[in-house]
This record gives structure tokens, sequence and C-alpha cells, in this order.
């Protein structure tokens, strides 16, 4: 399967946009892709081991939390999961009941 890279998590993956990994799940794709670059397994897994709260997983455009297995979901190798780091922050606005 083909795991797509955020821009800044690339520098962890020798600067390649996609990677591909065997696996028959998420989660043994996800290892696959630390066991390759190891770099990643800080940026994603909390040193509990769990996914970090931060890091959004889509499996072909479907969120990977809303999945009945979630990361234990099955994976064929023509699929392609994406990382997607939440963004969080900016300035309130005037919307937010700021700044009057």
């Amino acid at each position: 399967m083909q795991i797509h890279i955020p821009t800044p998590l690339r520098a962890y993956t020798d600067k390649h946009e996609t990677v591909s990994v065997d696996g028959t799940t998420i989660a043994e794709a996800l290892a696959a892709l630390t066991a390759a670059h190891p770099a990643m397994q800080q940026h994603l897994y909390t040193p509990e081991g769990k996914l970090r709260s931060f890091v959004n997983l889509y499996l072909n455009d479907e969120d990977v939390r809303y999945l009945p297995a979630k990361e234990d979901s099955p994976v064929a190798p023509t699929d392609e999961l994406t990382i997607i780091p939440s963004i969080a922050g900016g300035t309130p606005s005037m919307a937010d009941g700021c700044c009057r």
C-alpha cells in the first residue's frame, strides 16, 4: 500500500512524499513505515505506543477514526493511507467575541 506523508514529516522519510509498505491492516502498515523510517515513531506515537491525538489518518479518503475496526481495519495493496497532522492556532476573530 501507499502511505502519503505530509510535508512536515517528509524530513523523516528521506523527503519521500509517498512510501510503499506491506501490511494487512492499517496498524501493520504504520509499523512497516516506522520500521523503515524509525524517526517517524516519535512523531506518530506517544511513548505508550498510542497514535498521537493530533495525527489524523485517512484510508482511501475515509477517516480511520470512524471505521469500525479503526487501526485494525484491513487494507489491500492498492489502498492509500494519508497522514494529516491537525493544525491549531490562529488569531481570534470578531465572530468569536474577541477584540470588541
